[in-house]
């Protein structure tokens, strides 16, 4: 209907002219006659209708020119956002390509970190050699062979450490990740990072059956370094996806007190304390108590880098909790059999129900491991458990090789090839 309106009005307006220009030439024809009176009604009318074209036409020409001067309005705001548009890219172009020479250079880090390894590994390996180069080389079996028999005998125990040494020397090191959920919604919240070597018919060796014998040679910082380097690029590959997992490092007793390694890997640390929210470093309980003054600073120095601390293999909870948190702790693991049973034999000063809430006074949390059954749940439930860690949850899982390669160019870089798990 709006439409209609300017045409409507027009069309009364020029009825309007011709009316009246009608009017003006049946005056006329009184005193000169119908011919010349008709003849100036339709000069007067046509003059009428240009004036009145001539007004539309400037009225036209106004409405195209506020036309024109808002398209070009409109223009200089589309030619400023594009201009801020491309400032911003070339910022964020500028952001990328300082994020990913970042990247780089952690990446240079840890190759060189790599290539100290290796280096330190040589020489651990040729010392620890150098005493049975005499003896006659056993002659080497499936792992099961040996692994019952540790204590048994010296040559067992030789062929373990041959094994352990050509394991280390071909990169049969995997690394294992098992989840750590919260209770009672099961949500994963951490993974514990384990290291498991393999002989050369593919079988496991676990820690347990490799860490006293490679301890003894002074190997134990090779493995442990392996690990922490994997656990970087691991955490760090998890935090492109999400920040809110982090992952508990193991860190063996004869590393702490390994006085080559851990101020270097005091260093590596330092340089990598962006991951501090992501990576827990675990200790036994034993390898704390023979810390000392000094493995006690080391401990509290990577804390202070913002490490968080956590203590495994918990033997006595006839513990000293305010010494642990001023060291750095915030997580203590008890296994579960201790947690539902076994409270009195473990000298505990509270019964199960009440030690989640001394912890927590203590600004430590309790992670429950070796969580096999239904029936263990619903009673760390009852005794207000956050945190377990179990085969019911999930078994430990082999690492994906192509989860241990680094993100840039640097791929092509010469490093030593991580292998999958057998």
């Amino acid at each position: 209907m709006n439409e209609r309106i300017p045409a409507v009005t027009k069309a009364l307006l020029t009825l309007s002219v011709f009316f009246a220009c009608a009017t003006l030439g049946a005056g006329l024809a009184l005193f000169t006659g119908w011919p010349v009176a008709i003849l100036s009604g339709m000069v007067g009318f046509i003059c009428i209708q240009q004036i009145a074209a001539s007004f539309a036409r400037r009225r036209d020409k106004r409405a195209i020119a506020r036309e024109m001067a808002h398209l070009r309005k409109g223009h200089m705001e589309f030619e400023t956002v594009l201009n801020d548009t491309r400032t911003r890219l070339g910022q964020l172009g500028g952001l990328i390509e300082e994020r990913a020479s970042s990247q780089e250079r952690k990446i240079v880090a840890e190759l060189q970190v790599l290539e100290t390894l290796m280096r330190d590994f040589a020489a651990k390996i040729s010392r620890s050699a150098a005493p049975q180069e005499a003896a006659p080389k056993p002659q080497r079996g499936p792992a099961s062979a040996y692994l019952n028999t540790l204590d048994d005998a010296v040559a067992p125990r030789g062929e373990l450490l041959e094994t352990i040494r050509a394991s280390l020397e071909q990169n049969r090191v995997d690394l294992y990740l098992q989840p750590i959920v919260s209770l009672p919604q099961r949500k994963l919240r951490y993974y514990e990072a384990l290291s498991r070597l393999r002989d050369a018919e593919g079988q496991i060796i676990m820690p347990a059956q490799y860490i006293e014998v490679a301890g003894r040679a002074g190997l134990m910082s090779v493995v442990d370094n392996l690990l922490l380097f994997r656990c970087v690029q691991i955490v760090r590959r998890l935090t492109q996806k999400s920040r809110d997992i982090g992952i508990f490092c193991n860190i063996s007793g004869e590393t702490l007190a390994d006085k080559e390694f851990f101020p270097q890997f005091l260093d590596y640390m330092r340089v990598n304390r962006d991951l501090a929210g992501q990576i827990i470093f675990e200790f036994s309980q034993a390898a704390i108590a023979k810390a000392g003054i000094e493995g006690e600073k080391n401990l509290t120095t990577l804390a202070t880098l913002g490490f968080a601390l956590s203590m495994d293999h918990v033997e006595t909870l006839g513990i000293d909790f305010l010494r642990l948190k001023a060291i750095g702790f915030r997580y203590l693991k008890v296994r579960s059999s201790t947690l539902t049973r076994g409270m009195n034999g473990a000298g505990a000063a509270v019964a199960a129900e009440d030690f989640k809430k001394l912890l927590t006074r203590h600004g430590l949390n309790l992670i429950v491991e070796r969580v096999e059954d239904e029936k263990t749940v619903l009673q760390l439930l009852d005794y207000a458990v956050d945190y377990a860690q179990g085969y019911l949850f999930g078994e430990p899982r082999a690492v994906r090789e192509d989860s241990l390669k680094p993100v840039s160019a640097l791929e092509s870089a010469p490093v030593i090839p991580f292998r999958k798990a057998g």
